[in-house]
C-alpha cells in the first residue's frame, strides 16, 4: 500500500513539474496515473481537472472535479475547483448550488464566499450574493475584489448610492487593475444618474489609468466604458486590442479549413441578444428577408429564452437554430467549423455578455463586426467592421484593426414591421398644446453638463418649446430638473416621460417635434425609433463610431443637413426650427410620407447591399485574396 501511495505521489510531482514546463498533455497523462494509483485522494483529482482545464477539457476537468469534491466533501478548495469548472461553461446555477450545498459545518474562508458570491450573482440571485460578499468581507475587509463584486450586485439592485461607496472604496484599496474597472463604473453610474459631482475627476482618473503603461490594467475593462465618455479614437482602439488580448490570448486558431462544401454561403450569428432586445429587434426583417437560395443562416445563441414576439420571430428567420449557452469557447469554434461557416458574424463585441472572444480559434474563413458594438474590437482575428460612408470613412480606417466594411446607406438595419401606432393627445401625455416639443430619450449616462449647457441656449432662445425626457430614474430626473434651474430653465418647461413598451413608446415619439441628440455616444435604436414616428434628428457628428451613428440615419433618411458642422450650428439649427414651423413640420412631413421609401427603413433594399456585402467579402476570400477595405457599392436597382 505505501509503494503505491509512493508511486501516487510520484506522478503527481512529475504532473507538477509538467504543468511548470506548460506540458499541459504530459501533466495530464501524469495526474491520471496518479488518481489511478491514489482514488481516493482528493488531491490527486483536483491536480487532474487543473490539467484538464488547461488543455481546455471542461467536460472532463469538471468530472476530475467532482470526483475530488466526493473523496473530500469538506474540501473547501474543491468545492471552489468544482464551481469555476461549471462556471466556465456558463452553469452558474449549478454552481451556486454546489456551494449552498457544502456542509454546514465544514470550514469557509475569505475565498470561498468570496467565490460563492460571484456564482450567486452571475445566476442572478442578487441578494443571497450580497450576504455572501458581507461575509467574505467580514473576514478580510480589505479585499478590493468583493468591494467591487458587491458593488455590481448593488448596482443590479438599483441601489446606486451603495455601489457607488463600494466602488469608492475600491479606488482607496486598489492601484491595479480592479481600480480601473471601478473607476470605469463610477464614471458610468455618476452619469447615469446625473450625479456629476466628480465624474470629471474620476473621468480623467479613469484615462489616466488606461495609458499607463502596465497594460494588465486595461485588459480587465471593458471598451464600452469609454463610448460616453471623451475618450479618443486611439484610446478606445488602444483599450479594444488590450482587452481582446486579455480575453483571447489562451485560445489558438484551428487549422486552416479545407475546401468548402458545395452550397450557398454559410453565414453565423454569435449573440446572447436574440431576444427582446435592441438589436434582434433592428435585424429580424434582415434575417426574414434574406436570399435563402444564396445564403444559409446559422444563429449561435447563447440568449435567454423570454418567449417573447421578437424571440420568436428572429428564432424562425434562420436555417439552424444553435443553443451554446453552456458550451464553452472552443466548443463554439468547433461547431462553426464542422458547420462549415464562411462568414461569421459576431454582434456584440465588448458589451455585456459577449463571447466574441471565441472567435479568435478562427472557426470560419472570413470574420466579421456588425451592429452590436459601434467601435473597433481591438481584435487582429476579426477581417471587418461593417459600416457606412458617414459612420466609418475610409479616411478613418487607422482607427480601427478590423477593415472597414461600407453599406451605402446607413450601417442599421430596420424593421417595417415594428408598431406605429397613431400619437395619443398631447393632453394624454402632458404636453402643452402650444409649444414646440424638444425631446431626448436617450438614456441617462449620455448626458453631460455640457449637453445641458447647449440645451438650455436653445430653450433660452427659443421661448416657445419645452424639453421632454425620459425619466430614467429618480434620482437623476431630480438632479436634471436642479441642473436645468440652475441654467434659467424652470421646471415648467421640463417634461418627463415614463418608461413605457416600444409600442406606446413609439406611439408618443409621434407627440414631439424635433429629437435633440447627445455625443460623443449618440441615439442608436433610439433614433431610428424617432426617425420612424416621424420626429426628426438633430446631431452633431464626431470623431467616433458612437458619435456618427445619428448623422448615418438622419442621412439615410434623407436630411443630412440635420447633422451639424458644429455645437453653435445644432444650436442655432434647433433655435431657427423652433422659430419656423412651416420648415420643421416639412421635415416632419418628409419622414411621415415618405417612411417606407427611405433607405434607413427600406428593408428590401438594405437586404441587397447587405448580401451583396457579405458576397464580396466571401469572393474575395475564395479567391485567395486577403481582407481589405470595402468601399460602398449602390447596386443599380438600389
Amino acid at each position: 500500500m505505501k509503494n503505491t501511495r509512493q508511486r501516487a505521489e510520484a506522478h503527481r510531482q512529475a504532473g507538477i513539474k509538467a504543468m511548470q514546463a506548460r506540458a499541459w498533455a504530459q501533466a495530464r497523462s501524469e495526474f491520471e496515473r496518479a488518481t489511478q494509483l491514489a482514488p481516493q485522494d482528493g488531491l490527486m483529482w483536483m491536480n487532474l481537472a487543473r490539467a484538464h482545464l488547461q488543455t481546455g477539457d471542461l467536460p472532463a476537468a469538471t468530472e476530475a472535479a467532482q470526483h475530488g469534491l466526493h473523496v473530500n466533501p469538506r474540501d473547501p478548495l474543491a468545492c471552489r475547483l468544482v464551481a469555476e469548472c461549471l462556471g466556465r461553461t456558463n452553469r452558474f446555477e449549478e454552481a451556486a448550488l454546489v456551494f449552498d450545498q457544502f456542509p454546514a459545518d465544514a470550514p469557509r474562508d475569505h475565498d470561498w464566499h468570496n467565490a460563492h458570491g460571484n456564482a450567486l450573482f452571475q445566476s442572478r440571485r442578487l441578494q443571497d450574493a450580497v450576504s455572501a460578499f458581507f461575509q467574505a468581507l467580514a473576514l478580510k475587509i480589505d479585499a478590493p475584489l468583493s468591494h467591487y463584486r458587491l458593488g455590481l450586485c448593488f448596482k443590479d439592485l438599483d441601489m446606486v448610492a451603495e455601489a457607488t461607496e463600494c466602488f469608492r472604496t475600491v479606488v482607496t484599496l486598489d492601484k491595479g487593475s480592479t481600480r480601473a474597472l471601478a473607476l470605469s463604473l463610477l464614471v458610468h453610474e455618476g452619469r447615469q444618474s446625473c450625479d456629476w459631482s466628480r465624474v470629471d475627476e474620476d473621468t480623467a482618473a479613469l484615462l489616466a489609468a488606461l495609458d499607463d503603461t502596465d497594460t494588465s490594467v486595461a485588459q480587465l475593462l471593458s471598451p464600452f466604458a469609454l463610448l460616453a465618455v471623451d475618450a479618443t479614437p486611439a484610446q478606445q482602439k488602444r483599450i479594444g486590442q488590450l482587452r481582446t488580448h486579455g480575453l483571447a490570448s489562451a485560445a489558438k486558431p484551428l487549422p486552416a479549413p479545407g475546401p468548402r462544401r458545395p452550397g450557398p454561403i454559410r453565414i453565423g450569428y454569435l449573440s446572447s441578444d436574440f431576444h427582446q432586445h435592441a438589436t434582434a429587434v433592428l435585424m429580424t426583417e434582415l434575417l426574414e428577408r434574406r436570399d435563402r437560395q444564396n445564403f444559409e443562416v446559422w444563429l449561435y445563441s447563447h440568449s435567454v429564452d423570454d418567449g417573447h414576439a421578437i424571440t420568436t420571430r428572429v428564432r424562425a428567420a434562420c436555417d439552424h437554430f444553435v443553443d451554446v449557452n453552456h458550451c464553452h469557447a472552443g466548443e463554439i469554434a468547433l461547431r462553426m467549423r464542422e458547420d462549415d461557416i464562411d462568414i461569421a458574424v459576431d454582434l456584440k463585441g465588448h458589451t455585456r455578455g459577449s463571447r466574441f472572444e471565441l472567435l479568435a480559434y478562427r472557426p470560419a474563413r472570413v470574420q466579421v463586426a456588425y451592429l452590436g458594438y459601434p467601435a473597433t474590437t481591438g481584435a487582429d482575428f476579426i477581417d471587418y467592421i461593417i459600416g457606412d460612408p458617414v459612420v466609418t470613412p475610409l479616411a478613418h480606417a487607422e482607427n480601427y484593426t478590423e477593415h472597414i466594411a461600407q453599406l451605402p446607406d446607413s450601417y442599421q438595419p430596420n424593421d417595417r414591421q415594428r408598431a406605429l401606432p397613431p400619437a395619443p393627445s398631447r393632453a394624454s401625455l402632458g404636453l402643452p398644446e402650444d409649444k414646440v416639443v424638444l425631446c431626448c430619450f436617450n438614456q441617462t449616462y449620455k448626458l453631460s453638463p455640457h449637453m445641458l449647457d447647449l440645451w438650455a441656449k436653445i430653450l433660452h432662445q427659443a421661448p416657445n418649446t419645452v424639453l421632454w425626457m425620459l425619466a430614467w430614474n429618480p434620482q437623476a430626473r431630480a438632479r436634471l430638473d436642479a441642473e436645468l434651474l440652475q441654467r434659467g430653465i424652470g421646471k415648467e418647461r421640463v417634461l418627463w416621460a415614463p418608461k413605457q413598451n416600444l409600442a406606446e413608446h413609439i406611439a408618443r415619439l409621434r407627440a414631439a417635434d424635433l429629437f435633440l441628440d447627445t455625443w460623443p455616444c449618440n441615439a442608436h435604436t433610439t433614433a431610428s425609433e424617432a426617425l420612424w414616428a416621424g420626429v426628426p434628428v438633430l446631431t452633431v457628428p464626431g470623431a467616433t463610431y458612437a458619435s456618427r451613428v445619428a448623422a448615418s440615419l438622419a442621412t439615410a433618411c434623407g436630411q443630412a443637413e440635420l447633422a451639424c458642422a458644429s455645437e453653435a450650428d445644432y444650436v442655432t439649427t434647433a433655435v431657427a426650427l423652433a422659430q419656423n414651423l412651416p420648415r420643421l413640420r416639412a421635415l416632419q412631413q418628409h419622414l411621415d410620407t415618405q417612411r417606407l421609401h427611405l433607405p434607413l427603413f427600406d428593408t428590401n433594399r438594405y437586404v441587397r447591399h447587405y448580401e451583396a456585402l457579405l458576397t464580396r467579402m466571401f469572393e474575395r476570400q475564395q479567391a485567395g485574396l486577403a481582407p481589405g477595405a470595402l468601399k460602398a457599392e449602390l447596386l443599380v436597382r438600389g
